[in-house]
């Protein structure tokens, strides 16, 4: 066996897959899209059907391009969008439902139902999360109360619950395997990251039935071996992690107070807490970074709902732009005597706000505002968001100080532009790696390290490798400037404003 490790990276817009060699290069890689559904205002669905044809076509992709034999693969690592809700039939295998997708807001009501009744605190205390519709459970407890018979059906064994990971494994296992990682358990608002197990307590607020919850592994374990008529041969799952999880082990952010940020259709910056199971006084998630040989490491993490998705907006909602890769040359010929502010509350505002009424506003357009500066507003609109999360896990995370490194990845880092704003509103070092792959490398070392063909923690921490560091550039007084003026903008738009 060549050391060979096929990772598949199902995202929110498309499923990826690359095969990795033994020296944890790319060899062979397979993208495809898929359709994004919006039957409401604010409702965002996947086909399940469609993420399975996509995963399997991405796969086969990633194997035909590498001109590898699926027989020379050692393993299989598979990192996921979270929080995105699957319900199937356990005998069929076919869901119930379109997929409730971790952008969709339809439960904020019910959200706001909980609080008012003043459970917040006890799934925080419990979860490490808020009360927000970002997250599973409210989205799956509103699922078996709207599809007919669906909550007698899951009291009855009958029906399977599972975050993308989990409806993964299970078809590519032929159903013999039903089981999720650490990490995506902790952010479905019912595992216990303390006592690390789905909680009664919260599954009887939920009326979630406890026989459709999947096991829960760790993040390297034996997930089954997939189907020998998928890929021409079985190969072993053993790697699972949370797309944010994976990105911040294949960071190698290993020690207490690394950071890590991805930017892609959202930005998720992840704090290395280490063992100790920090509580946030400044509206931050308390969660799992992983599970590893039974031990569990913790993170701070704050979540920004648009990031990439901004840009995404420019092209496809205003067309001011052909290419998302336009914006960095068009940010830097915008008007500096114009300072336009995008507040990209498009799905409400996620940390350190959480709300989920906020709604996306531009303030300080002029005249002569035009889509340069609509660009540069909506690439600062990531920087600032990620320095009020900077911010908030300073105040939590005490003896971390002030002096941070961020080590960035995702989409967008590869627009020097947005990477040097990052580093000149942040205050702050940004450090950009040489492997830009870095989710699916996470769930590829998960897998890899499992099988005994790649490096353990240590020696993969040390072959992490910098392509360049951007340095802070802006002097103090334009900086506090900008800022002044988005936290401005940011109350202007919340709802309770």
């Amino acid at each position: 066996m060549g050391g060979f490790v096929l990772a598949i990276d199902q995202g929110t817009t498309s499923s990826r897959a690359i095969v990795f060699d033994s020296r944890m290069k790319v060899v062979g890689s397979g993208q495809k899209e898929f359709t994004q559904i919006y039957p409401k205002s604010g409702w965002v669905e996947h086909d399940p059907e469609e993420i399975w044809e996509t995963v399997l076509w991405a796969a086969n992709e990633a194997i035909k391009t590498s001109g590898v034999e699926p027989e020379e693969i050692n393993a299989i690592g598979i990192t996921n969008q979270r929080e995105t809700v699957v319900v199937w039939d356990r005998e069929t295998g076919k869901p119930i439902s379109n997929a409730i997708v971790w952008q969709d807001r339809r439960t904020a009501a019910y959200c706001g139902k909980l609080k008012k009744q003043g459970l917040e605190g006890v799934f925080t205390r419990k979860t490490g999360l808020l009360l927000d519709p970002y997250f599973s459970g409210t989205k799956l407890s509103w699922l078996l109360s709207k599809v007919k018979g669906a909550r007698h059906r899951a009291t009855k064994g009958e029906l399977c619950f599972g975050t993308i990971d989990t409806f993964l494994i299970w078809r590519l296992t032929g159903g013999k395997m039903f089981a999720t990682d650490a990490t995506n358990a902790s952010r479905t608002l019912m595992f216990n990251i303390a006592t690390n197990d789905w909680d009664d307590e919260l599954l009887e607020i939920l009326h979630v039935p406890r026989a459709m919850l999947p096991e829960v592994k760790d993040c390297a374990a034996d997930f089954g071996s997939t189907e020998p008529g998928l890929f021409g041969a079985p190969i072993p799952i053993l790697g699972v992690a949370g797309d944010q999880q994976a990105a911040t082990i294949g960071q190698a952010c290993f020690k207490p107070g690394m950071m890590k940020s991805t930017y892609g259709t959202g930005c998720f910056a992840l704090l290395n807490t280490g063992a100790d199971m920090v509580r946030s006084k400044n509206r931050l998630l308390t969660t799992i970074a992983y599970r590893l040989d039974g031990k569990t490491t913790y993170a701070l993490e704050g979540s920004i709902f648009i990031a990439g998705a901004a840009v995404q907006w420019l092209r496809d909602g205003l067309k001011v732009i052909r290419f998302a890769s336009d914006t960095g040359d068009l940010a830097a010929s915008a008007d500096a005597s114009q300072q336009v502010y995008l507040v990209p509350a498009f799905t409400g505002l996620g940390a350190p706000h959480w709300d989920p009424d906020a709604r996306g506003a531009m303030f300080g357009m002029t005249r002569n505002t035009g889509p340069a500066e609509f660009a540069r507003a909506a690439l600062e609109a990531v920087c600032y968001q990620t320095r009020d999360l900077l911010d908030a896990m300073h105040k939590d995370w005490k003896s971390n100080g002030n002096e941070t490194v961020l080590r960035v990845d995702g989409g967008m880092v590869a627009n020097d532009w947005t990477m040097q704003r990052l580093a000149d509103l942040l205050d702050a070092p940004v450090d950009r790696p040489i492997i830009l792959e870095t989710t699916a490398l996470g769930a590829a070392w998960l897998a890899g390290s499992k099988a005994g063909v790649w490096p353990d923690l240590n020696d993969f921490a040390l072959s992490w490798a910098r392509d360049e560091r951007f340095e802070p550039q802006m002097d103090e007084k334009t900086r506090a400037s900008k800022l002044r003026g988005w936290r401005k903008a940011v109350r202007r738009t919340l709802s309770a404003s």
